[in-house]
């Protein structure tokens, strides 16, 4: 089970966000967009509530002032001191200021000021607005003498009310700055606006904590999906502690559906090589294509195959399988792929796919491997053999089944240029129709097959080509090669050197002399001084001396003697 998803995890150059935060974020953003436009549209409805209300305030105000002026002006008459009514007008207006940049005042038709109130005593006005003031007195022309007045000032627009006081003969104005409500406004939508973050934030980190008890199971589905992605292999979605929902039937169906798709696969990797199948992972088209490359080709086959399925019937089957159980393990493992699998044959190809040893290293390696293997299971056989032993002997049925799974194999190795790809048919139409085969096809397949064959009549394990033994001996000293023979197959028209590997890390340094001296033989044989040949082969104990003793019997060579040996059968 992976560990939790990040905030930001990336499959490729792909960046995973949780489905549950970005359902939070648009929550978020829709919740504060409705508060604030809500919020707006409420002030500005508020708004003109307050403007009605200070207009209705005001014209109190102002019937207030006007009757303090008809009052000042009947002392006015008895006293003749206009200054005292100028200043008991501006004390009534003081009473009724309310905010910074609150006004009365009293303008004659004139534009001229009778009396001025502000609320911070600062203000000078050299002159009232002059487009107000012409409003004014064309409304008194017209028997309008009071009502709703803005007009500008040096410190910016009031509104505000105003009726006109005959007995002075001036208008009398209480009025506002509209930035003064504008401020009250703005400093209540910022009050509201802190609440509303405020308690979003609050239920924002409730929401986060529901979400994601919530969404805890898809979570739970992503990593296990990004850790197949990452892996290239379909695996099962854990959903035992999943809430009972309709994400956890998705991933339920999920499940079922990748047990289908796992038992394909398990079934195409068994029936296609493995470069093959790392194509399809990748994600890239699998149809009949093919190239010349240059790849190294091996070729085992179990000896005396014939007898061994005579004695054995369908048991051979089983015999086989143990074989090839372990012979494929050897393959896959140093880097090849099986090309195919005919009987008691198997053709195993490197090159195709990425490795630190080069094809031949990769190739003789598995070949060592395979004898090794099959020798391995010869112990195992003779190990039974001996413990039946213990308490009688074989009968003569069961002695035939011994020698018969006593299994022995012969490698041959061959490298070049060959044709490897898929062939067969590709029917777009109808996929049904379609059936494919990866292939190799070239001379060096033949060749490594006909080296194979050598190994019988030389009694070495392993026949490698020359080709083979240039490439692995630049790359190691592990592999000595020795020379075995120059032959020229059926159906060839030149010789062809073949080697024996000898492995230096598990191999008898005395066996080693006695090939480096066989060697010395071999160059007698090759120039045709046989007399010499034989008394170097004589004094050997390898199998493969016997090959040449019987080849040269008691007879010098022959007279157009070139060092080749043709052979006559494949």
């Amino acid at each position: 089970m992976a560990g939790k998803v990040q905030f930001f995890s990336r499959v490729g150059k792909t960046r995973i966000i949780p489905i549950g935060l970005k359902m939070l974020v648009v929550f978020i953003v829709l919740i504060l967009l409705s508060n604030f436009i809500t919020n707006f549209i409420s002030l500005q409805l508020t708004q003109r509530q307050i403007i009605n209300l200070n207009n209705t305030i005001m014209v109190s105000q102002l019937k207030e002032l006007y009757s303090t002026s008809s009052n000042q002006y009947q002392i006015y008459l008895y006293s003749g001191n206009r200054a005292e009514t100028v200043e008991a007008l501006n004390k009534v207006a003081a009473t009724g200021f309310t905010n910074a940049n609150s006004v009365a005042l009293g303008v004659s038709p004139d534009g001229q000021f009778q009396f001025f109130s502000d609320a911070n005593e600062l203000a000078v006005w050299p002159d009232f607005d002059a487009t107000a003031l012409k409003l004014l007195n064309t409304n008194r022309e017209q028997g309008i003498e009071e009502g709703s007045i803005s007009f500008g000032s040096p410190y910016g627009d009031y509104f505000g009310v105003y009726k006109y006081q005959s007995d002075w003969d001036y208008f009398i104005v209480r009025a506002e700055m509209r930035t003064d409500l504008q401020k009250n406004n703005y400093r209540v939508y910022m009050i509201i606006s802190i609440l509303i973050i405020t308690l979003t934030l609050f239920f924002v980190v409730v929401g986060y904590i529901i979400i994601r008890r919530e969404f805890r199971g898809l979570r739970s589905f992503t990593d296990d999906l990004i850790t197949m992605q990452q892996k290239k292999q379909l695996q099962l979605i854990d959903i035992s502690k999943a809430p009972n929902d309709d994400v956890t039937y998705m991933a339920a169906s999920f499940n079922a559906l990748s047990m289908q798709v796992n038992n394909l696969l398990d079934t195409f990797q068994k029936f296609v090589s493995k470069d093959i199948v790392a194509k399809a992972y990748a994600g890239r088209d699998v149809g009949l294509e093919g190239k010349q490359r240059d790849l190294a080709m091996l070729f085992s086959d179990v000896k005396s195959f014939t007898y061994r399925t005579e004695t054995l019937g369908n048991d051979i089957i089983e015999v086989l399988n143990v074989h090839y159980n372990r012979v494929i393990h050897n393959v896959h493992e140093n880097s090849g792929i099986v090309g195919s699998i005919i009987g008691d044959a198997i053709l195993a190809i490197y090159g195709t796919l990425d490795s630190k040893r080069s094809k031949a290293y990769n190739a003789v390696i598995s070949a060592w491997n395979i004898t090794r293997a099959t020798a391995e299971l010869r112990q195992e056989m003779l190990a039974r053999r001996e413990e039946i032993e213990k308490t009688r002997k074989l009968t003569e049925s069961e002695e035939k089944v011994f020698q018969a799974v006593m299994v022995d194999v012969g490698v041959g190795i061959d490298g070049g240029k060959v044709f490897y790809g898929t062939i067969g048919r590709n029917d777009f139409e109808d996929p049904r129709q379609s059936h494919m085969t990866n292939t190799v096809i070239g001379d060096t397949v033949n060749s490594a097959s006909r080296l194979e064959g050598l190994t019988r009549i030389y009694h070495i394990p392993v026949v490698v080509s020359e080709s083979i033994k240039n490439e692995v001996s630049e790359e190691t000293a592990r592999y000595k090669f020795i020379e075995i023979d120059t032959v020229q197959v059926k159906g060839k028209t030149k010789g062809k050197k073949i080697y024996f590997p000898f492995d230096t890390n598990e191999m008898d340094e005395s066996l080693l002399v006695q090939y480096q001296q066989f060697e010395e033989g071999l160059k007698a044989y090759y120039e045709g001084d046989w007399k010499t040949a034989r008394k170097v082969f004589k004094g050997l104990e390898l199998d493969v001396t016997q090959v040449f003793l019987e080849r040269m019997g008691t007879k010098g060579a022959p007279a157009d003697w070139s060092g080749i040996w043709a052979m006559t059968t494949k």
